[in-house]
């Protein structure tokens, strides 16, 4: 029955294509198209067509996010090249071009910054929230360190929302699917008087969980939805020359955080050290079936708010405009999760984690940018961030490893602080021929202040109970630049070429060095680190690119080529492990050395006023050039994580013109090669073989009418994979298939 299914899934794929490719000939006429759309984006930190910017980018348009029910960043990864973004258990993890950070703690930080109107969103927790009212998302990828700072080694993901408007309009829409999927947006736009718009959206989204309990002990599991989110915008036009743009945004997430199963609801031979794959149902894959033999699991539960205040002024000075953008933001964070927690192979123990966080942090950038009106051009400008953090959680159940019941983390607090000066020039060598040159000055400083403790309760009982500090400071500058090269070839092609590096500051591990004291704790020795352990260096990557933007077909299609090569050193690996004392902790470690080279090719066909054909191609060799994860055994040529070597996306729309309005229907497909995910510490590496993910859509829009109702279909094959997977075994699947129906209705 299995092969059967096998068998059939093409065929079914094959079938929904050519019944949307056979309509074609009952269509009518369309209106004759102007070609492909030109989209203006501001990856440069200046307003330029996407076709002549020359970085390897992606945009996902409001229009897209809309017809493709693509409502949370993590459910992007399917439309972007070499890029994945995944939620886990513990936040957003970002990879682009088989580069990644997997430390979710308040001490790490990611390759890839995660922004919303330019505001970088520090915390990995609070990256995934609903996408609502939103223009466009631009995916940079590459090294973006002279005009975005540090931690973009991978890349920049920002999200920008819609900002208020000069007319009256709104619009709602409601959506029904399984899974008892309920989700209501609605936004509205008003312009008080010529000098002010406000606009004002909100969203709220429900689910039921796609993990079943199998643990016979009746809880709730994850891997459902509960979040209401908020936003409202003003726009003030202070004179002639001058506007601000202030927004205010408010979110709930009510959760629930056990969203993993165990790694062996995939794999065998885990134990040995040598992890394969196994065929099974989708079913099954998502049931945890893991009862603990030392701990009683609990009711797992996720409670996030976000609030956030953000203000742009724009001032037009004459030969230059000056941006400020400044935010001040809050996310509270209160969650119980049920860890699956191998120990040591064959051995694995129920963990209860109950955990409060509370994360301030505070950003100002001010930018000078010149108009550009002769051959040279220039901007730089000063950045400032500070983030400090509490947290203070509890892991309960290591009693059996020779722990007390409770091993306590008391953080208050993490400090976390960046300042950074920058510029960029670019001069018209010969017409159409352009040269750049940037650079960004950064000075980072990190300081923690920790207590660990090892207790009979939750409460400090200094008669029976122990503590240990885990303090330090660091400070790390790092000086980046960027050159480059673009032409215009022809006047819709651009061809480009750069020299670019990136950082991400150095940190700390949680540990304790001899005589390191804090709170009226003492370092004991039994307990002490080596400062090899307690702190890592800075990654540093210096990436050669070379692309081609071309339309071509009197502009009706359109190609765009990226091949690129990076030498990445102490690149930052994280994983949850058991330390060599006994206590459970990420470790971070540098890996020596890792070389990514690869190619893309993507873009879009019109053909014809009623199909559009949407196309990328990925080639990619994402490696361990130099890495020793055990001091002793070589994992020079490992692949990255989430690098499968190559990847096809298409995508098929097709416009039928009716008597009573459009009829749209369109297919999308990712084919990728298999990947892996790896443990360095504990030397495993799970390999996930190749698949295919396809969606299918209808949408109906009357003549005349403001409605409009589209049905969807997502994952049609129901296959789920790890998306992650942790040192102790816990793995959050992929979601099943979907469907819903979405009606919208504008004013």
């Amino acid at each position: 029955m299995k092969n059967q299914r096998g068998r059939l899934r093409p065929r079914l794929l094959a079938l929904a294509v050519s019944g949307v490719a056979a309509g074609t000939a009952y269509a009518q006429a369309l209106p004759p198209s102007d070609g492909i759309q030109e989209v203006i984006v501001t990856a440069q930190r200046i307003a330029a067509p996407q076709s002549s910017t020359p970085v390897a980018m992606s945009v996902v348009s409001a229009e897209e996010l809309d017809k493709l029910g693509l409502d949370t960043p993590g459910a992007l990864s399917a439309r972007l090249p070499n890029t994945y973004l995944e939620n886990s258990y513990d936040g957003l993890r970002i990879t682009i071009r088989g580069v990644s950070s997997n430390d979710p703690t308040e001490k790490g930080d990611p390759s890839a910054a995660f922004m919303i109107d330019g505001v970088t969103i520090a915390r990995p927790q609070s990256q995934n929230a609903a996408l609502f009212d939103v223009d466009r998302i631009e995916v940079l990828r590459g090294p973006q360190g002279t005009l975005y700072g540090r931690n973009t080694t991978a890349g920049v993901v920002n999200v920008i929302t819609r900002a208020p408007v000069d007319r009256f309009e709104g619009a709602a829409a409601v959506t029904l699917g399984d899974y008892a999927t309920r989700k209501v947006e609605a936004m509205v736009n008003v312009p008080v008087n010529d000098a002010l718009a406000l606009r004002a959206a909100l969203s709220a989204n429900r689910h039921d969980p796609y993990l079943r309990n199998g643990q016979g002990s009746g809880f709730r599991p994850g891997l459902d939805r509960d979040d209401r989110a908020a936003r409202l915008s003003a726009k003030l036009n202070v004179n002639r020359d001058a506007s601000l743009l202030v927004r205010l945004d408010a979110s709930h997430d009510d959760t629930n955080n056990d969203s993993a199963v165990p790694d062996t609801n995939f794999y065998r031979g885990i134990d040995a050290g040598q992890p394969a794959w196994y065929g099974d149902s989708t079913r099954n894959r998502l049931t945890n079936r893991y009862i603990a033999p030392n701990i009683a699991p609990q009711q797992g539960f996720s409670h996030k708010t976000t609030a956030g205040l953000s203000a742009e002024l724009n001032w037009d000075l004459g030969p230059a405009t000056l941006t400020w953008v400044g935010s001040h933001r809050r996310f509270e964070h209160d969650y119980l999760y049920n860890y699956y927690y191998r120990v040591v192979p064959g051995l694995a123990l129920g963990v209860v984690q109950p955990f409060h966080g509370d994360y301030v942090q505070n950003s100002h950038e001010l930018r000078l940018a010149s108009h550009g009106g002769g051959p040279f051009s220039v901007q730089g400008g000063l950045y400032w961030f500070h983030e400090r953090t509490r947290d203070n959680y509890d892991f309960q159940g290591l009693a059996p490893i020779g722990l007390p019941p409770h091993y306590v983390f008391d953080v208050d607090p993490v400090v976390s602080s960046s300042r950074a000066v920058f510029g960029q020039a670019t001069y018209e060598l010969v017409p159409g021929l352009r040269a750049s040159a940037g650079a960004r000055a950064t000075h980072d400083e990190k300081s923690h202040d920790t207590l660990i403790g090892y207790q009979q309760a939750i409460e400090f009982n200094p008669a029976t109970d122990l503590r240990q500090p885990d303090v330090g400071t660091l400070s790390t500058n790092k000086t980046t630049w960027r050159l480059g090269l673009d032409y215009d070839l022809a006047p819709a092609t651009l061809l480009y070429g750069s020299v670019a590096t990136g950082y991400k500051a150095g940190g700390f591990n949680d540990g304790c060095a001899v005589g390191t004291t804090s709170r009226g704790a003492a370092c004991l020795p039994s307990l002490a680190l080596p400062a090899s352990s307690l702190f890592y260096q800075p990654e540093t990557v210096r990436a050669y690119e070379a692309g081609l933007k071309t339309r071509f077909w009197h502009r009706r299609a359109s190609l765009n080529l990226a091949a690129f090569y990076y030498d990445y050193r102490n690149l930052q690996l994280s994983s949850e492990i058991v330390q060599a004392n006994g206590s459970p902790a990420y470790e971070t470690t540098n890996a020596g050395q890792a070389a990514v080279r690869g190619l893309e090719a993507d873009g879009q066909a019109l053909l014809g006023a009623a199909d559009r054909i949407t196309y990328a191609l990925t080639l990619l060799d994402a490696h361990y050039s130099s890495y020793t994860p055990d001091g002793v055994h070589s994992w020079a040529g490992v692949k990255l994580d989430r690098a499968p070597s190559r990847t096809l996306s298409l995508g098929y729309e097709h416009h039928w013109m009716l008597a009573g309005g459009r009829l749209t229907g369109g297919v999308d497909t990712r084919l990728s090669g298999s990947h892996v995910l790896t443990i360095p510490s504990q030397l495993l590496v799970y390999r996930i073989p190749g698949h295919s993910a396809s969606d299918l859509r209808l949408a109906w829009e009357p003549a005349g009418t403001r409605w409009g109702v589209q049905a969807r279909v997502r994952n049609l094959e129901n296959e789920v994979r790890p998306l992650t997977i942790g040192g102790t075994g816990l793995t959050v699947p992929s979601d099943p298939r979907t469907a819903d129906v979405r009606l919208d209705y504008r004013f």
